[in-house]
């Protein structure tokens, strides 16, 4: 009974590593999360602080200069991104150098099952 409890656990156990191994995502899905992730965070943090210390006017203006330079925005974070891929998750580290007056970010995400998760981020 044992050994059918042990086989039964196996099967399972290789069934959610294969499901793993193929929704682990990619680093081009990654560079698409990273790009919506950091325009939202900068939308809602930086202008919503723009509109809060000029104005609701120069809010949209920072939300139209943010929309205008996302392929900026992406191609610093394909250039600033190291994965290590293990097989089943994939890690990413990015370090996001951003224009004065804005800080600098180190960030840290998991990649599994076809999702992200930012598991860290540091201001440096």
């Amino acid at each position: 009974m044992a050994l059918k409890n042990i086989s039964i656990a196996g099967i399972i156990a290789m069934g959610i590593g294969a499901i793993a191994f193929f929704t682990n995502p990619g680093e081009e899905k990654y560079q698409n999360y990273a790009d919506l992730t950091l325009r939202t965070e900068i939308k809602d943090k930086i202008c919503a602080r723009v509109s809060q210390d000029l104005g609701v006017w120069l809010e949209g203006q920072c939300h139209i200069l943010i929309t205008t330079a996302s392929p900026y925005l992406a191609e610093v974070v394909t250039q600033q991104t190291k994965r290590e891929n293990f097989l089943l998750f994939s890690i990413y580290q990015t370090n996001l150098p951003l224009p004065d007056p804005l800080t600098n970010y180190h960030v840290e995400t998991i990649g599994a099952f076809g999702n992200f998760f930012i598991y860290q981020a540091q201001q440096q």
